[in-house]
């Protein structure tokens, strides 16, 4: 049975397969999300593409709740041999940078000699519109028993559902968590940790790349210190920032502030070139460009920069490095451990295979944006945290997890983005990610349930139809009416 799966994987992973331009969290106009909406399950046609990566593996450190992560990068050991896997899915975050509008194009070199074209990688605002929420039968999880059934039910339904629905389209791992009252109730994984370099099943303890569901991490970490007296949520920081670069800021970004940088209306552009076509070399790097650029308006636009920036200021604030910081205030009082900012190609024990194209640096560049790797289960904790109802660690005053789920220019209840959350409507909240060959998507449902999805692949190109999948997963279980 393994070789056969694994067979099947590999000929998904060096067929040239779908090409699909995708975004953090989405990339489709409203009218392509109505359908995905409606019908999740089918396959995203685009021309064929074939694209070339190189896998590495190193080590990693693993951290006891108690400790802090390590200050150095794990050390790469040999690249395995390039390969042709399932096209990478388009980087969140494109288009314009300074406050004229415009972002340089500083596009990589291809093979040839010639800049490579990445004009058709284009980012769309967050979705906040998912499925109209249907009542969770508690009393059903209660009383699972699979047990000499012929007909699956339960959980063994449930993840046979998501299994069939996602191992495809060149997805090589799953991995999911449910919490129910606080409670994680069910976990599991499926698939491959390391496609065509081993045949080691996925387990619920590895950890995936969770990209923009990072933000929120940095949100309560920047806002505990808000709550602590040490920066007000509304005080200009972009001095701060900026000598913690060592640059002199635009006057526009000198006027910065956290609620401004959390809820995406600094006005920092998209810098797409900074974050996704190695014109930087790290966050610090990309942040300096921003920060000496200029911002233009102050409406809500959805920003790796800013989140980028966030960190910076963490920094200059706690005197520490992001990722300690993240752990005192956020990681470690919940239990949580061994997660870390990940590099973009260093897979280390634990940790899933993503094919990444040869060449790219995301990861380093994204910083307290996008770079955290974790499973499904630390998601779901972290999600519960926020939630007053919940037993357990409470990082936030119940005042602040109000604002962090309240849209800009909006009221609690209403959709949008918030300070590092996206608001779907009354009681449910969360986040999506997205980056090359990644897909993640957590959420609160606001009735005691709190679900975590990660994936390793292409599918779906509209990372908030994992949310379609979850809910067809509990119709299969029977925890809801379908």
């Amino acid at each position: 049975m393994i070789e056969t799966t694994i067979a099947a994987a590999v000929v998904a992973l060096i067929a040239s397969t779908t090409g699909c331009a995708d975004t953090d969290p989405t990339s489709l106009p409203s009218a392509g999300r109505a359908q995905a909406a409606a019908d999740p399950a089918p396959t995203d046609p685009a021309p064929e593409v074939t694209t070339t990566v190189l896998l590495t593996t190193t080590t990693s450190t693993t951290l006891a709740p108690t400790t802090v992560p390590p200050t150095t990068a794990p050390a790469p050991t040999t690249p395995a041999p390039t390969t042709t896997p399932p096209p990478a899915t388009t980087d969140p975050a494109a288009g314009d940078g300074a406050a004229a509008g415009t972002d340089d194009e500083l596009l990589p070199i291809g093979d040839d000699g010639e800049p490579v074209d990445l004009s058709a990688f284009v980012t769309d605002d967050p979705t906040f519109d998912v499925e109209p929420l249907q009542p969770f039968e508690v009393a059903a999880v209660q009383a699972v028993d699979d047990t000499g059934l012929a007909q699956p039910t339960g959980w063994t339904a449930f993840d046979a559902s998501l299994e069939d629905a996602l191992l495809r389209n060149g997805n090589t791992a799953v991995s999911v968590a449910v919490s129910i009252g606080g409670d994680v109730v069910h976990s599991a994984a499926f698939g491959f940790r390391e496609p065509l370099l081993s045949t080691d099943p996925a387990e619920p303890r590895d950890r995936f790349r969770i990209a923009s569901i990072s933000k929120p991490i940095t949100a309560i970490a920047l806002l505990q210190l808000v709550e602590d007296g040490v920066v007000g949520l509304d005080d200009p920081v972009g001095q701060l920032i900026a000598d913690q670069l060592g640059v002199t800021p635009s006057n526009g970004a000198r006027q910065v502030t956290v609620r401004r940088l959390l809820n995406h209306t600094s006005g920092f552009g998209k810098y797409d070139s900074q974050f996704f076509r190695k014109a930087s070399d790290d966050c610090e790097d990309a942040a300096r460009t921003g920060m000496t650029r200029g911002v233009g308006g102050g409406g809500y636009r959805y920003s790796n920069m800013n989140y980028c920036v966030a960190g910076v200021l963490i920094e200059a604030l706690t005197g520490t490095t992001y990722e300690t910081a993240a752990y005192t205030h956020v990681l470690t009082p919940l239990g949580l451990s061994g997660l870390r900012l990940a590099n973009t190609v260093d897979p280390g024990p634990d940790e899933i295979l993503h094919f990444t194209s040869e060449g790219r640096n995301y990861m380093e560049t994204l910083g307290a944006a996008g770079s955290w790797i974790a499973t499904p289960t630390d998601l779901v904790t972290i999600m519960d945290s926020l939630d007053p109802s919940t037993p357990g660690v409470k990082p936030l005053e119940p005042e602040t997890l109000e604002l962090m789920k309240t849209p800009v220019n909006g009221q609690l209840g209403q959709r949008g983005y918030g300070l590092g959350l996206i608001s779907y409507g009354p009681g449910r909240y969360g986040h999506t990610g997205t980056i090359e060959n990644t897909h993640a998507m957590t959420m609160n449902r606001g009735d005691g349930v709190t679900w975590s999805i990660t994936v390793a692949g292409p599918y779906p190109s509209n990372t908030p139809r994992l949310e379609s999948f979850i809910n067809r997963a509990f119709e299969a279980a029977g925890f809801i009416a379908g």
